[in-house]
């Protein structure tokens, strides 16, 4: 499945989970780094008015499908991908990084957040060692220096897996930067990831996630906030299932 902006295509490259955690084994064990992205239907509708995010897009090596439209897209075009939100993959990758023996770095929210989800983290990863945890400051910018100094101390510390929960498009351009400053480093953005498992942010009930409802469950919990970003990416499917047709239909 892939998108087109400002003259660049993203891909979903990584259609399933299986695929997804080959992959990942396989950079571990070659000491090889990578950005991983969850695409989503905000994130289009951010490329769609931001050059600049579509090029930080086109930067990430391993790109999956995150929310039930992208899902439905995939399926429109005839490219099906499996579902695969960030929250949901960070116990796996986690279980995988435990397995081959890397060492783990948070980064984001707040300090306390972080705390408790390496508390989280752990007690469900036994063995899982999270050597590192970065709360950065309230004025964090991805290209400024208090980044590229987080950059460096992961790649001194020899962390191997970063999780990102900075929110986009800060957390992927971090992991962009980070694929030059900290090579040997997977990056993994996952948003709002790491507060709910530390408890400090409620997911939806995981009926509401099976059925495609977790957006609805999120616009009551904060409506001034996500009411006017999801009038922004529903504006943007209309557009997206002619593509998708286009793509079934002329693969073009």
């Amino acid at each position: 499945m892939q998108f087109r902006f400002s003259g660049q295509t993203i891909s979903i490259n990584m259609p399933t989970r299986t695929a997804l955690l080959a992959e990942l084994r396989r950079r571990f064990r070659d000491g090889e780094g990578f950005a991983l992205a969850t695409v989503n239907l905000d994130h289009l509708a951010k490329m769609r008015v931001s050059p600049d995010f579509v090029a930080v897009y086109a930067g990430q090596e391993l790109v999956v499908a995150d929310g039930w439209p992208i899902v439905a897209l995939s399926k429109l075009a005839d490219r099906p991908v499996e579902l695969m939100p960030g929250s949901d993959l960070i116990l796996p990758i986690c279980r995988l990084a435990t397995e081959e023996a890397m060492p783990v770095a948070l980064v984001g929210s707040t300090e306390l957040a972080l705390t408790d989800a390496q508390q989280s983290l752990q007690a469900q990863v036994p063995g899982l060692n999270i050597a590192l945890t970065i709360a950065p400051s309230g004025v964090f910018d991805p290209m400024g220096e208090e980044a590229a100094e987080i950059l460096r101390r992961l790649d001194r510390e020899g962390i191997r897996l970063c999780f990102l929960a900075l929110g986009a498009p800060k957390q992927e351009s971090l992991a962009v930067r980070g694929r030059k400053l900290a090579p040997a480093v997977g990056f993994a953005s996952i948003g709002a990831g790491l507060d709910f498992l530390g408890g400090h942010q409620v997911r939806a009930p995981r009926w509401m996630r099976r059925v495609g409802l977790e957006w609805l469950w999120r616009m009551l919990s904060s409506p001034a906030r996500m009411v006017p970003r999801y009038a922004r990416c529903f504006a943007v499917l209309p557009g997206q299932s002619l593509k998708a047709l286009r793509l079934r239909w002329f693969g073009k």
